[in-house]
């Protein structure tokens, strides 16, 4: 009986450990397959780049 055991722990490791690889080998794909990042002038943060300061102009409610 204990011996079963070992081996059922070993299919156990063995199925956790090839899960995790082609997890990795996946995350890599995906990271490879991502396009390049366009590149942005020197200082100027993306998420705010196109913002204007000041008040903002007022949006007809659609009703």
């Amino acid at each position: 009986m204990a011996s079963n055991t070992t081996f059922q722990k070993r299919q156990k490791e063995r199925a956790r450990l090839d899960k995790q690889r082609a997890k990795d080998e996946k995350k890599k794909q995906r990271r490879d397959e991502r396009p390049d990042r366009t590149t942005t002038e020197a200082g100027v943060d993306p998420d705010i780049a196109h913002i204007i300061p000041g008040p903002q102009p007022i949006l007809e409610e659609v009703t």
